[in-house]
This record gives C-alpha cells, sequence and structure tokens, in this order.
C-alpha cells in the first residue's frame, strides 16, 4: 500500500514520544550551538535576531490565520507579554550567556532540573495525578542535578560551589518551567498562531537588552560562522522543536512531556563530545545514566 508523505506526518503528529525525542534532540544540539556562537556574534543579537527571523518566516507563511485571528491575538497581550518573555527572550539571553562560563555539556545536563520542576508545577497548580513511576523518575532527576552541580565532589556541594553560568542555567529553567506549565491553559488560538503571538512578544522584548548591549559596548555583528549558526538556532530550537514540545504537551500534559527534558542532556553531552571535542567526565556518565533511567522508567509505567 502506497504510504502518503502526509499519512507519515499524522502518524508521526499524534505520537508525543516522537516530537519530544526530536525536541531534546534539537536543544540538546543548541547548546553545543550556544558555545560555538561565543566570539562569532553578541548574546543578545543572536537573541534579537532569531525571534525576529522566527517572526518573519511565520509571517509570510501564516499571514491570512494571523489576519483572521488578529482581534484574538490583541485579547491576548496580557497572557503572550510574560510567556513569551520568560518562555524565550530571557530564557535565550540567560541561556547564552551562561554559555560563556561553562561548558556546553553542563549547559544541557543542567537543565535536568525542569522535569521534577514542571512536575512539581504541574502538582501544584493543575492537581495533575503524579504517579509512584513518575516520583521515582523525579527523584533520579534530582540525583543527576545533584550530580553535575557537585560536579561529582562531595566537598563543593558542601561548600556549595557552584559555577555562574551553572547557576545562570537554574535561573533559566526556572522560567522555563513557569513557560511550560502556562502552555496547558494557553489562550484558545490555533497553535501556530499562538506561536507567532509568542515570538513577536519574544522580539518586541529583546530589543531593549539589545539596546542595552550596545550601550554597554558589547555588541557585535554576526560573523559567516555566525551567520550559519542562527540558521540553525532559528529552523531547529526556536521553530521547529518549540511546535513539537507544544504538541507533545498537548497530547501527554506539561508533566508527562517535561520529563523528557531530561534527555537533553544526552544529545547535549553527545554532541559537545563529538563536535566540540570537550571531555566527557566520569560524573558526566552518572548524571546522564540518573537522567535517562528516571525518564524511561517514568513513562514506561505511564
Amino acid at each position: 500500500m502506497f504510504v502518503t508523505l502526509r499519512t507519515v506526518f499524522d502518524s508521526i503528529w499524534s505520537k508525543a514520544w516522537i516530537l519530544l525525542v526530536f525536541t531534546a534532540a534539537v536543544w540538546g544540539a543548541h547548546g553545543v550551538g550556544a558555545r560555538m556562537a561565543i566570539g562569532e556574534m553578541s548574546p543578545m543579537t543572536l537573541v534579537l535576531l532569531r525571534w525576529f527571523f522566527v517572526c518573519l518566516i511565520l509571517g509570510v507563511a501564516l499571514h491570512r490565520q494571523l489576519r483572521d485571528n488578529a482581534h484574538l491575538l490583541l485579547h491576548a497581550w496580557r497572557r503572550l507579554l510574560p510567556m513569551g518573555f520568560f518562555g524565550f527572550t530571557a530564557f535565550n539571553a540567560i541561556y547564552y550567556y551562561a554559555a560563556y562560563y561553562t561548558s556546553a555539556i553542563n549547559l544541557t545536563l543542567l537543565q535536568s532540573l525542569m522535569p521534577p520542576m514542571i512536575l512539581a508545577g504541574a502538582l501544584v497548580v493543575y492537581r495533575v495525578k503524579v504517579t509512584p513511576a513518575q516520583i521515582c523518575g523525579l527523584i533520579m532527576a534530582l540525583a543527576g542535578i545533584v550530580v553535575i552541580a557537585s560536579h561529582g565532589e562531595l566537598a563543593r556541594l558542601l561548600a556549595l560551589q557552584f559555577n555562574i553560568g551553572d547557576i545562570g542555567i537554574l535561573i533559566a529553567c526556572v522560567f522555563y518551567s513557569g513557560y511550560t506549565l502556562s502552555l496547558r491553559s494557553r489562550p484558545p488560538l490555533p497553535a501556530l498562531v499562538f506561536f507567532t503571538g509568542l515570538a513577536g512578544a519574544a522580539f518586541l522584548e529583546a530589543i531593549p537588552l539589545f539596546m542595552t548591549e550596545i550601550v554597554a559596548g558589547a555588541f557585535y555583528w554576526p560573523s559567516l560562522k555566525g551567520w550559519l549558526i542562527l540558521v540553525f538556532v532559528v529552523l531547529g530550537p526556536s521553530l521547529s522543536s518549540q511546535i513539537t514540545y507544544m504538541r507533545g504537551i498537548e497530547l501527554i500534559g506539561p508533566g508527562r512531556a517535561g520529563l523528557f527534558n531530561s534527555l537533553v542532556p544526552v544529545f547535549g553531552a553527545l554532541f559537545a563530545v563529538l563536535l566540540l571535542g570537550e571531555p566527557f567526565a566520569p560524573y558526566h556518565a552518572v548524571a546522564l545514566g540518573l537522567g535517562m533511567g528516571g525518564v524511561y522508567f517514568a513513562e514506561r509505567k505511564a
């Protein structure tokens, strides 16, 4: 039987685990991209341009839908502005500045903090039932976070010695966890129209930060390599993976979908070792195993 591309797409679009594994892979590669962008363009230039081009692409592709739903977008501005800021602008700004102080492996490993944050938030805010398997997965993910935050050294953990980049990622994780939880009760708009509104809000909110960077004398325009990195960031972390993440949450809810963020370090470490030649320490392996085991156990029992 001839299988059309539409049939394949519909099949993939209905399977949350495929969409969320793809999301984790792209976000893992994003950590490598953030490290590679150092010296190729200033951080807020990357934030501003990524959302500018996302708005441009979606604006052209969805101009009719945007026109038809313009009144609903304007009505939802009180939700779009904070979601766009915390989920996109602030998260990205902190993420790119943190890349100057920590490794690509740490950038992705520390995102293992998001699953327990999201699961706990879903319990508190939406009264979502948490299963024993999810609790076990959460504990395993938390253990992985402790390992990576301490760099595998008990003395460092007891002395609370954290890299400033690591602390920045932890703050960014809080922002994105809140954004993830807010997606469950997003305004009644078509998904892509809603995402366009978020991207527009993120772009507008990035302008003051971009201007601050210029005034501080920290601005520099992308190099050729920087433009190539920007293409990946726009098409991958900014566009396709955000859409698949929203769809995954729509299918299985923020609590279960958030657990897939534990896979981001798996892909991040793989890409960092292969593309950047970063060292892979034993404590990284322990943290990866805990993150992978947590999400597998929780989803196997779901």
